[in-house]
């Protein structure tokens, strides 16, 4: 009996030690396993992993603070990128209040050291949605384009396997300077090469931040970039602007549906709901193909109503032509009212009874580049008076055409081309 009992209180205090040790031993193996691997044998990726001492400490610790909030952050809109998302701040500076947001940017990382972090950092939260920005200290690790798109792709694939429906969102690489190791040709060849290996998915939305923040040259600008590498408060106040029309698109921000009513002897062509009064039309005789009453989005997905907006999506082949019309034709003189909002480079029109009317993000896209009320991935209102066969066109006040001809008789439409274009509130009064 002494011997059994021996051995039980024996049983008891390893019990005890591995309840007091136990705690200790699962954070240093949760600590290591957050670390940066010694060696690159057996790591996933292309390219440099960066493995400076400043770095390796800043990985361990935001990786381990983030360890602790996979709970929290679960099902949130997560960033994921280096130090330019990194110093947006945990909430993103506020600018999304409506949405959950995770930020998992990393000062320094390159997108091969975020594909071996992307499980935890990223995947265990079973994110609603990722924007993607990264490549940029690649260059500076002298990483060509042709190497940084393969990571990238390898990122795109597991977020894509983890769940076919998340939407992605994609940012080109911000503009730099070949004086910090990242000259304008290889980030617009990196750019150029992300977009071309993900044309055709709908389920990546390519942004274009390059153009947004780009000068005449090619490289970042000092009022918005002032080490010419990270934004200051304009700079991601832009990029928010940018991206805030494509999370709309997405369901993570403005969810709440605009309530405009139409002045005294106007009527909506739009009714905020559904396409009811809209139809696609055969391009050379724009003859009815098919109309849209009481549906939310068209055959190919390209418009949709959502939320009082009527949207003209970014095509998943990166530029395509479309058309979309009023079931009505218009005859006598009217005023139509609408406004837009535009992502960055977006290209789009208006058609008067049948004759286009350039509507883009205008300082960037053109035509009227000098436009003074022009606000820039915001709400914009376009006027046009029509009388006879002459209409007069302005943008927030300012003239675009004073006398632009226009066929006698015809429909209104709305053209997408490139990036994307937000419609609401349009509406009609005839004489």
């Amino acid at each position: 009996m002494k011997k059994y009992a021996s051995i039980v209180s024996f049983a008891l205090c390893l019990v005890f030690l591995r309840g007091l040790l136990a705690p200790q031993l699962f954070a240093q193996e949760v600590t290591t396993h957050l670390e940066i691997p010694e060696l690159d044998d057996g790591l996933p990726g292309y390219g440099t992993i960066r493995r400076y001492s400043w770095f390796k400490n800043l990985w361990k610790k935001k990786r381990a603070g983030w360890a602790r909030d996979v709970e929290k952050d679960q099902e949130a809109l997560v960033f994921l990128g280096d130090s330019i998302i990194q110093g947006w701040g945990a909430n993103l500076g506020g600018l999304f209040p409506e949405a959950k947001v995770a930020n998992r940017g990393i000062s320094g990382d390159t997108t091969r050291g975020m594909l071996i972090r992307l499980k935890g950092d990223v995947l265990d939260l079973h994110p609603r949605g990722v924007v993607m920005l990264m490549g940029t200290n690649d260059l500076e690790e002298k990483g060509e384009p042709g190497t940084i798109v393969k990571n990238v792709q390898r990122i795109m694939a597991e977020l894509k396997k983890a769940d076919p429906a998340m939407p992605i969102v994609w940012c080109h690489v911000f503009p730099s300077s070949a004086s910090k190791s990242r000259p304008a040709g290889k980030i617009k060849l990196l750019n150029k090469l992300v977009a071309d290996a993900v044309k055709g998915d709908p389920q990546v939305t390519v942004l274009d931040t390059w153009t947004l923040f780009a000068n005449a040259e090619g490289d970042a600008k000092k009022s918005e970039f002032p080490d010419l590498l990270h934004p200051n408060k304009l700079g991601y106040a832009k990029w928010a602007a940018a991206l805030r029309p494509v999370l709309a698109t997405l369901g993570f921000v403005e969810t709440e549906a605009d309530s405009f009513n139409p002045e005294e002897g106007f009527v909506s062509l739009f009714n905020g709901k559904d396409l009811s009064g809209w139809e696609t039309r055969a391009k050379k005789t724009l003859q009815t193909q098919k109309t849209y009453e009481g549906k939310t989005i068209t055959d190919d997905g390209r418009y949709a109503a959502i939320k009082g907006r009527l949207v003209v999506k970014m095509p998943p082949e990166g530029r395509k032509v479309q058309q979309f019309w009023t079931t009505r034709e218009f005859s006598r003189d009217f005023t139509l009212k609408l406004e837009f909002r535009a992502t960055p480079n977006a290209d789009s029109g208006i058609f008067i009874r049948g004759k286009q009317l350039q509507c883009r993000d205008y300082p960037l896209a053109g035509p009227y580049r000098e436009l003074k009320a022009y606000r820039a991935q915001d709400w914009n209102e376009i006027v046009i008076r029509v009388e006879g066969m002459t209409a007069h066109c302005s943008c927030n006040g300012e003239v675009l055409e004073a006398a632009f001809k226009v066929p006698a008789t015809g429909p209104i439409g709305l053209e997408g081309d490139r990036g994307q274009i937000e419609y609401r509130r349009i509406r009609v009064k005839e004489q």
